[in-house]
């Protein structure tokens, strides 16, 4: 037997978003027909609604901060579309996926179309870009001789770099960091997830670099 309804079960759920644009249309450029016509349900912020989806990357790539977030794919890593999704939340310059090109995208909740992804075959080829483009790379790890992020000033040009969920960075991106920090815990597991640890990170070079919160 199943349970009788409640209350409150023929109340309408909320949307997400707006509904089709009420009044005469804008005409600026950056407004998509189709969504002043029929709404705007997309999971993005409300300065955003109707914009095409053009016209937001636009907005964003004259914003975006001096960070960008490496991940290593050597087992097709599920985090990697959290990790997209909460760098755009900080406006990161771009997310690099190393090793596998393929990667779900699920975890990302759309956030890929407007966050500038780019692959590398492998942490060598990431390394050569980074020191080519003046960046430092900072592993994500609580390896040997890694030092605390909650006591460390990040570099301003960097990419923070994080390994596959389980082992953590591979021997290969070990090798080369320019620095190597570790998220303090306090509880009994060894570590914790890596979209998880990459928020915290991502989240600590915002706090010292853009709102100025130093250490």
């Amino acid at each position: 037997m199943t349970d009788p309804p409640t209350e409150d079960a023929d109340e309408p759920r909320d949307e997400v978003g707006v509904g089709p644009w009420t009044g005469e249309w804008p005409d600026n450029p950056w407004y998509d027909a189709e969504l002043l016509a029929h709404g705007d349900r997309r999971n993005v912020v409300d300065r955003y609604r109707y914009w095409r989806r053009e016209a937001i990357v636009a907005d964003l790539d004259g914003r975006r901060h001096d960070l960008h977030v490496a991940i290593e794919n050597l087992r097709h890593d599920f985090n990697i579309g959290s990790v997209v999704r909460t760098a755009n939340a900080f406006l990161v310059e771009e997310v690099h996926v190393v090793g596998r090109r393929r990667w779900n995208r699920r975890g990302a909740m759309v956030t890929d179309r407007y966050q500038h992804v780019r692959h590398h075959e492998d942490v060598a080829a990431l390394l050569a870009w980074a020191h080519a483009e003046g960046l430092a790379v900072v592993g994500i790890d609580n390896l040997p001789g890694s030092v605390p992020l909650e006591e460390t000033r990040l570099p301003r040009h960097a990419v923070l770099l994080l390994g596959q969920e389980g082992p953590g960075l591979s021997p290969a991106a070990r090798e080369q960091l320019d620095l190597v920090v570790s998220i303090v815990h306090y509880g009994s597991t060894r570590s914790i997830n890596v979209g998880a640890a990459a928020a915290i990170a991502m989240h600590t070079w915002v706090r010292q670099h853009v709102t100025g919160h130093e250490l």
